[in-house]
């Protein structure tokens, strides 16, 4: 799934990486500033070590995907690696919903994964995780390529925080004037 079909004027904000107490909590208060739902492609080893801020996710509402247990690139792992490493996610994340770290991911993984997930991809990348990139480069990237049904990805991690403490609200706020919602991929 690169976009989402609908008659509304809509976008799907997902959070790829955490939960992790440095910046998951502050996503979560922006958020609810502008009464906006998201999903978040969770790593299964930040599940575990921040099971407190996995159920503030849940409890606020939001939606949850699998996104490997430990930030595994298919392209560079063996298929049987790849997949258990998955389904150790799945014991701490419960969803059909799936994202490749990095967006890399083999056809043949494709198609055993598309029988049990919903593999979402986007359409629109912040690239809030790139140190050569400014806030506000990110933020150009959502006000310029967001259209309705658009899934736009963040990163609630470290690498990806200055960038994303500039970029999410100010994407919020633009998109919210220019009369969009913000829903969680169901």
């Amino acid at each position: 799934i690169w976009s989402i079909k609908t008659k509304k004027k809509e976008v799907f904000l997902t959070f790829d990486d955490g939960p992790i107490p440095e910046v998951t909590p502050w996503v979560l208060e922006t958020l609810k500033a502008y009464d906006a739902k998201a999903t978040f492609f969770c790593v299964g080893d930040n599940v575990r070590k921040n099971k407190r801020f996995y159920q503030m996710i849940l409890e606020q509402g939001h939606k949850v995907g699998n996104h490997t247990m430990n930030h595994l690139n298919g392209w560079m792992n063996f298929n049987k690696t790849y997949f258990e490493n998955i389904g150790l996610c799945k014991e701490l994340v419960d969803s059909d919903l799936f994202r490749p770290p990095y967006g890399k991911i083999k056809p043949s993984q494709i198609i055993r994964l598309k029988k049990n997930y919903r593999i979402v991809m986007w359409d629109v990348l912040s690239k809030d995780y790139d140190a050569d990139l400014s806030g506000e480069q990110c933020f150009d990237r959502i006000r310029k390529n967001c259209k309705p049904g658009s899934i736009v990805v963040f990163h609630d991690s470290i690498k990806a925080e200055k960038r994303l403490r500039y970029a999410l609200p100010k994407s919020l706020e633009y998109l919210k004037q220019q009369g969009f919602t913000f829903s969680s991929i169901s």
